[in-house]
């Protein structure tokens, strides 16, 4: 047992002390570096399982499917009719939870309708012009034909990710989405039924890990091949996924939970604390971090969280995570958190300022930006309408939430006119002749006009 978990079953004393860094100190960078990093020495031993069981899956199908569901998740099937949910048994399960939780499944499946049919409008439409010689250029916009959601089932369940996948995949006109979700012992969530009926899922099956994975990606008896998985998953799901890519798509590969509280010290401490639960409650390797200039604040917060965490149901998962990777770290000034946040590039990230709008501007780099005391990240993982499937590890530097534009493809449009062709095919022509694609040229030569040659 970690020795800052302490006491015996019936009375445990937890004790969460985050890792105090300065930036003042000559060896911050490494020690930021020592801290963000995960380890990745199990990884080759999870990539050789996830490679073992694509395979099976890909050979035999159902059958393997079958087997590592007995195995893993200790449900018995005989076959796989006996795992797939039917759409009578997905509104049963809505139709059973009290009136204030469909209230509260509704209202959150509407406001994300709201943001993602915004989102589709702003960018994911159909366009074209016409140039002056008549020549028609543009863009298509279509929706993938079908796609799997991975909803987890391990630790925690999720109904909110199946209304984050599933929603903006229907405000993006995709046909047929297939859901996958583990069910260890059989257990069936259901509140991650009705939120696959209030989602509008095609289909559902009772299954997870790589061999759920494998199934969506190269299709069975039962199940049918899908052209893109999105949901997060544990580290074998994500290893699956990464394993599939370029057969199908994927959304992004995702790590463990991450928030990143930017904080002037203004709001209140318990606030903050509370916030930092929300993340690292997820598992032991989430991720919380809090930047400010105020080292009172950073004690203030510290004291809320040793009054807190004992009336934490998942206090043991709270303090691991909080002890081996959290961080409070002192700034010089709100604009070297800013900085120091870009480097990150968080999750989430929270602006917990008298005056987030001052700060905003300056920070590039996160998955959601929260601004202000009032905005918990917990408001954006349920119900303010984004999309809370995000990307961790420090690739928001270069990747965005999950989006209308994931179940979308573009192909570009292009009607050249007989006028037109005069022209580019000059242009098409030359530059041909350079990279020696005689066959590209005279292509474009022969609509050329017999004077344009001459």
């Amino acid at each position: 047992m970690d020795s800052r978990l302490r006491g015996n079953d019936k009375f445990m004393t937890y004790s969460a002390k985050p890792l105090r860094l300065s930036t003042a100190s000559s060896t911050f960078a490494a020690d930021l570096q020592a801290r963000l990093h995960v380890s990745s020495e199990d990884n080759r031993a999870i990539s050789g399982t996830v490679e073992a069981v694509l395979l099976d899956v890909k050979t035999r199908g159902d059958a393997a499917v079958l087997e590592y569901t007995a195995r893993w998740d200790g449900v018995t099937a005989t076959s796989m009719s006996e795992l797939e949910l039917t759409q009578a048994e997905l509104k049963a399960a809505y139709d059973s939870l009290t009136p204030e939780l469909r209230e509260a499944l509704s209202s959150a499946a509407s406001r994300i309708k709201v943001y993602h049919e915004a989102q589709k409008k702003a960018s994911g439409e159909s366009w074209q012009y016409t140039d002056a010689d008549g020549t028609l250029l543009g863009q298509k916009v279509t929706p993938l034909d079908r796609v799997g959601i991975y909803v987890p089932g391990g630790k925690a369940t999720y109904p909110s990710s199946v209304l984050m996948n599933a929603i903006p995949a229907h405000v993006a006109g995709v046909g047929e989405i297939i859901m996958v979700v583990p069910t260890p012992n059989g257990i069936k969530n259901p509140m991650v039924l009705a939120a696959a009926y209030v989602g509008g899922v095609t289909r559902a099956f009772t299954i997870g890990g790589s061999q759920a994975i494998a199934s969506l990606a190269y299709g069975t008896a039962t199940i049918p091949k899908i052209d893109k998985i999105t949901g997060p998953g544990n580290a074998y799901v994500a290893e699956a996924k990464r394993q599939v890519f370029g057969l199908v798509g994927i959304d992004m590969i995702a790590g463990p939970s991450e928030i990143l509280v930017l904080a002037d010290g203004s709001t209140p401490a318990d606030w903050v604390a509370m916030d930092l639960f929300s993340q690292a409650e997820h598992d032991e390797l989430a991720q919380s971090i809090l930047l400010c200039p105020d080292s009172a604040y950073i004690d203030a917060v510290q004291a809320c969280i040793d009054k807190l965490l004992p009336e934490m149901p998942r206090k043991d998962i709270i303090a691991k995570s909080l002890n081996d990777r959290g961080a409070f770290i002192l700034t010089r000034s709100m604009d070297e958190a800013c900085d120091i946040s870009n480097q990150i590039a968080p999750e989430h990230l929270e602006v917990s300022s008298n005056n987030p709008h001052q700060w905003e501007p300056k920070l590039k780099h996160a998955g959601a930006i929260f601004l202000g005391a009032y905005t918990s990240e917990s408001l954006g993982d349920y119900c303010a309408g984004p999309n809370h499937v995000l990307p961790t590890s420090g690739t928001a530097r270069f990747s965005s939430p999950l989006g209308v534009y994931d179940f979308q493809k573009r192909s570009s449009l292009i009607e050249v006119s007989e006028q037109g062709a005069q022209s580019l095919g000059l242009i098409a022509a030359t530059l041909a002749y350079s990279e020696g694609l005689q066959g590209h040229a005279r292509a474009a030569e022969m609509r050329l006009h017999k004077a344009t040659t001459q």
